[in-house]
């Protein structure tokens, strides 16, 4: 087990006395070596399971693993598509690892050039990629393994950080309870409820994987600095390297090493630099097959697309930029709201999308607040590092583990999400166990104090759990999640997109019609706040058409599809969809309403899209013949018997369109060769 690396042994008499015994050591000198003995006094009421190691790591476990258990019977959900099950490289197993590393992340599953880079900058994070694809290769379609994987690498990934914390805090001697603090911290941030999005959703292990690469890369780090190990600094360019394989923001740990060997220990500052030299190689590394692959474009273009780039605003029809104050006043309003989601944490929801995330100005006292609650932090952070605080250190390494996902340096695709917060919660969650804890330095505390912080410290972490637990139902599958979140994120377009896609597909297997057309309904109720919200939502205009089509009102469908094909004309899942809901339309006006004219009108315009569609050949014929064109029947049915010769139907109509003619021999013909064809 990965904490056996880092146990430090606790003298179990001195623990009796309630003292622990720390060993500085000083230079030798040429005759001897000098040893100091600093005992720090433990607080009288210290039990046996608050220092017991081994068992906090079995605590931490099991309790991961009962957080999430109710997630192991769930399906798919979000962009589980993209990575895993319609995603060509994943799909292929171990033969389709090359494609992985070769590739942008999106590329497998839109497998068409220049959509994989629809977000500015691409993606390259093929190492959950190759998990899922191994996971394919043994296990194929498989929810349930994914979720296995996601709960026990979660529970693995909070055994690192109790260890990596535990071994911190011995290091420094003015922080008593260093076991239990340890515990606390990392009991919080397994139990956070913000956490839910990168756990009970497959592709999240994306998030577990940086944030367990950076955090054992650390902790081994640790380990060779004060042990003296220098071989196991390639352990440590390993695993940051893996780390940032799984996704880029582990980049940030370049900031956060040093600022540890500071805050932490008395090392110098060349040491400092070369501890951090295994981080810096692994990134440049990393770098440099990045920019093989995306071509070393970071930043790229700004999309004009809504759902791609937030900070658009619509002028006279066009999408335009946000103005820069606008644009910094909206990310510094997401920024206070993700501290809120921290603290009180409902509700909560996978989608903040424009317009849930609204349009911010300098003039809401929301952005106001949240630009002094920065400063406030940054100023904090800086006095109290000169200090070596350990809360100074919990606000830096948030802040800076933040700074990458906050739209400021970099754009991330959408306002905000609570994935973002997987990697800063470890500062917020070792802060909010110091601050009870501070009062005990010294063993000053009393017992009566000590069992309050541990009730007080019980219940939060119950709500927590509960709220976690509770949370989880909401990932069963995509309509459980978009059906439920929409109760909260009601001006998402991308969520009104979502949940009015998945009514209509739920509405084709309903076999109950007026069932079936209440959800349709509703569907396009909520497609229709989607395009108000968004008026160039392309996929929300083709979503619409299909709900209409399926409700058999053909015209609503016609001009839905023409307005996607409006805003972008080569949009062939409108162009075809269209060309089906012509030649539907054209059957059902000439076979259910008997409208011959409308018939052939729809027919018609079906056939210039698809010209060698069977069903559309025939049934246009079959109206031509029915209004008395027969030389345009027979024209229409000789082309379906060439384009399925095997069809008796298409003999029979072409048989007897010539015997309407007067062409009696080759109807005969006709006639004979569908007579032997049934």
């Amino acid at each position: 087990m990965w904490g056996e690396y880092f146990d430090e042994k606790i003298e179990r008499d001195s623990v009796k006395e309630n003292q622990i015994l720390i060993m500085s050591k000083h230079k030798k000198t040429k005759n001897q070596a000098a040893t100091k003995k600093v005992k720090i006094a433990e607080p009288s009421f210290n039990n046996n399971w608050q220092i017991n190691t081994k068992l906090h790591k079995y605590l931490i476990l099991a309790f991961a693993f009962l957080l999430y258990a109710n997630t192991l019977t769930h399906d798919y959900t979000q962009d589980d598509a993209i990575v895993i099950y319609d995603n060509m490289f994943t799909t292929d197993g171990f033969s389709g690892i090359p494609g992985i590393l070769k590739y942008d992340t999106f590329y497998g599953f839109f497998k068409v050039e220049g959509k994989d880079k629809l977000v500015a900058g691409g993606r390259y994070r093929p190492l959950t990629l190759v998990m899922f694809a191994a996971e394919y290769a043994f296990f194929g379609e498989s929810p349930f393994i994914g979720h296995l994987g996601n709960v026990l690498l979660y529970g693995l990934l909070g055994i690192v950080l109790y260890v990596l914390l535990l071994r911190l805090f011995r290091a420094r001697e003015d922080i008593p309870l260093a076991a239990l603090l340890a515990l606390v911290t990392t009991l919080l941030f397994i139990a956070h409820p913000i956490h839910t999005e990168v756990v009970a959703n497959i592709k999240g292990r994306d998030e577990i994987m940086t944030l367990l690469g950076s955090l054992a890369a650390l902790l081994f780090s640790i380990k060779a600095f004060q042990e003296e190990k220098k071989w196991l600094n390639i352990l440590v360019g390993i695993f940051f390297f893996l780390a940032l394989m799984a996704k880029e923001n582990a980049i940030t740990f370049l900031a956060v090493v040093p600022l540890t060997y500071f805050v932490f220990t008395k090392a110098k500052l060349n040491t400092i630099v070369f501890q951090t030299l295994p981080f810096f190689l692994s990134a440049i590394l990393f770098l440099i097959i990045r920019g093989q692959v995306l071509g070393g474009n970071f930043g790229g273009e700004l999309s004009m697309e809504l759902m791609n780039n937030p900070f658009l605003t619509i002028e006279n029809g066009r999408w335009v930029h946000l103005s820069l104050g606008d644009k910094m006043a909206t990310i510094i309003y997401t920024l206070g709201k993700y501290i809120q989601l921290l603290i009180f944490p409902h509700p909560l929801t996978h989608d903040y999308y424009p317009r849930h995330i609204d349009l911010m100005t300098w003039g809401n006292w929301q952005v106001i607040l949240s630009t002094l609650l920065y400063i406030g932090l940054g100023v904090l952070g800086l006095i109290g590092l000169f200090k070596k605080r350990l809360w100074s250190y919990g606000i830096l390494y948030y802040l800076i583990t933040l700074s990458v996902v906050s739209n400021v340096a970099f754009p991330v695709g959408t306002n905000m999400s609570e994935r973002f917060l997987f990697m800063p919660s470890v500062g917020f969650c070792l802060l909010v166990a110091h601050i009870p804890l501070a009062p005990f330095k010294g063993g000053m505390a009393s017992a009566q104090n000590h069992r309050l912080f541990l009730i007080i410290g019980s219940f939060v972490l119950l709500l927590l759990s509960a709220k976690t637990i509770h949370r989880n139902f909401a990932w069963k599958d995509n309509f459980t999640l978009f059906t439920t979140d929409i109760q909260v994120s009601k001006n998402s377009a991308k969520l009104r997109n979502s949940v009015g896609g998945e009514l209509s597909a739920a509405a084709i297997k309903e076999t109950d019609k007026t069932k079936q057309a209440a959800m349709l309904q509703e569907a396009i109720g909520h497609l229709k706040e989607a395009i108000a919200i968004h008026p160039t939502y392309k996929n929300a205009y083709l979503l619409l058409g299909n709900a209409y089509n399926y409700l058999k009102e053909y015209d609503q469908a016609i001009q839905a599809y023409d307005q996607a094909l409006r805003l972008d004309p080569n949009y062939k899942d409108a162009f075809n969809n269209r060309a089906i809901t012509y030649r539907d339309g054209g059957l059902f006006f000439g076979q259910q309403k008997g409208d011959l004219k409308k018939s052939i009108q729809y027919l018609t315009e079906a056939l210039k899209a698809q010209p060698n569609d069977y069903e559309t050949v025939f049934g246009l014929g079959v109206a031509q013949g029915m209004s008395g064109n027969l030389s345009k029947a027979i024209e229409l049915f000789s082309k379906s018997t060439q384009l399925q010769p095997n069809s008796a139907a298409a003999w029979r109509n072409l048989g007897n369109a010539f015997m309407n003619a007067g062409d009696t021999e080759r109807g005969t013909a006709a006639l004979q060769k569908a007579a032997s064809l049934e």
